[in-house]
């Protein structure tokens, strides 16, 4: 008689689309994802949805294909009515990704599956979560669904209210696997091969970051810092090397800290072997590790695009907030950087609006402060995530329990107004397009 080999599980990854008032493809990918699904490889039959991959076969969008010289670009979208919560906000709302009925055909022609994984980004996203489990159930009742990533973890609770048959909190990863039955192979390279057209690519060399800044919910999501495997990440740069990406993104919190130990290392190695890539800095790099070696080790290696936390120029506000970094280390790193070759260009600062003690903050004196360093701004709307301490503050304006009031443009236009908040955003487009600033209009004493 001839023993019968058991089915391996058929395993489906899927990134959902975004319910938002804007988004944009920069250099998003699933990356924790991904990266679930290579610990899968060999053990499961592996597919992937990715609603916000641009070149997708079926994306039919001449428009949201088009892509900048770093490899960014619009999504394609659609505008939908907006919850009921968001009536005051006059902005359109959309859902950005691919169509809902692609996504039924793909269904369709590949399943049925046993698992399917779903990533969760930011909690205010979380209606395009709801759809995708809305349309697995209807096509495979049977199919066991999985949610992970930000929500998942911050909000797991609400997670669960969605419909999912598994919520994971954090990053242990030890409930999944005994969930579904499975020992990872956690040696194995992010599951990028499930991608027909792959463009851009992510890398990460840390968990975590070592500040607790006021605002941020990092701590939430990673129990304290660690350094990843180098030669596990030099081996994930050489894969998407290898299928032709060119544009890579790092998706560290804190991508400078312990340099000696973790980064300087790794931009020896991609000296020495050659690879030839962009890197861009998109999660921001902390300015007060920025030294002058750095950044000429940095370039060097191929760092394009460098994207600085700043947020104030109010000692006090930083004090108050986590005292992450000063005036003066910032103009000591911009220095670092331009000394380096760095075009100013391509060098941001990413500047909080909408927080709750911005009057403390004053986003208008930090716009103008890194106007006078010839270097572009990017307003980062504040988004009240529950738990963290800016956050919890504003539960005098907003019902936190409610995912969709952690959005970043909603909250930010309560807290300022409209015509604040643009006046703030025509500013910053001011500065970045090198025209003369209107005076103050509140100068400060």
């Amino acid at each position: 008689m001839s023993s019968r080999l058991e089915p391996i599980p058929r395993i489906l990854l899927v990134n959902p689309p975004i319910y938002d008032f804007s988004a944009y493809d920069f250099w998003l990918k699933p990356y924790g994802l991904l990266r679930v699904g290579g610990y899968l490889k060999g053990k499961a039959s592996l597919s992937l949805f990715d609603y916000l991959d641009r070149f997708h076969p079926s994306n039919d969008s001449k428009k949201s294909r088009m892509s900048d010289l770093w490899g960014r670009g619009k999504f394609p979208d659609a505008e939908i009515e907006k919850p009921s919560c968001f009536s005051a906000v006059r902005r359109r709302y959309r859902r950005y990704g691919l169509s809902r009925l692609c996504f039924k055909q793909f269904l369709e022609s590949n399943g049925p599956f046993d698992f399917v994984l779903i990533e969760t980004g930011m909690t205010y996203w979380y209606p395009g979560v709801r759809e995708v489990i809305e349309d697995v159930r209807r096509a495979f009742p049977r199919a066991r669904i999985i949610l992970g990533g930000v929500y998942a973890t911050l909000c797991g609770d609400h997670a669960m209210e969605l419909g999912a048959d598994f919520v994971v909190k954090g990053i242990d990863l030890g409930p999944l696997w005994e969930f579904m039955g499975m020992i990872p192979e956690t040696e194995a390279l992010p599951f990028w091969e499930g991608y027909p057209n792959l463009t851009t690519g992510v890398l990460k060399l840390t968990d975590g970051c070592p500040f607790c800044c006021s605002y941020c919910s990092v701590p939430q999501k990673y129990p304290g810092f660690q350094a990843r495997s180098l030669s596990q990440a030099l081996s994930e740069l050489k894969f998407l090397h290898q299928r032709g990406v060119r544009n890579i993104a790092f998706y560290d919190d804190a991508l400078l800290y312990s340099p000696d130990e973790i980064l300087l290392p790794f931009l020896k190695s991609v000296v020495e072997s050659g690879t030839k890539v962009n890197f861009h800095t998109p999660n921001a790099l902390n300015a007060r590790f920025l030294t002058p070696l750095l950044a000429e080790r940095m370039v060097r290696a191929g760092f394009k695009t460098f994207f600085l936390g700043f947020e104030s120029d109010s000692p006090e506000w930083q004090k108050r907030t986590g005292g992450k970094v000063y005036p003066k280390e910032f103009v000591r790193a911009v220095k670092a950087l331009c000394e380096a070759g760095v075009d100013r260009e391509n060098i941001t600062a990413y500047i909080i609006v909408g927080h709750p003690r911005g009057c403390e903050q004053d986003a208008e004196r930090a716009i103008r402060f890194v106007h006078s360093l010839g270097i572009r701004s990017m307003l980062a709307e504040f988004s009240p995530i529950p738990g963290t301490p800016d956050g919890e503050v504003c539960r005098t304006w907003a019902n936190l329990d409610e995912p969709l009031w952690h959005n970043k443009t909603a909250f930010s236009e309560i807290l300022l107004g409209e015509g604040e908040l643009n006046r703030l955003k025509q500013l910053s487009r001011e500065s970045n397009s090198g025209n003369k600033f209107p005076a103050r209009l509140n100068p400060i004493a």
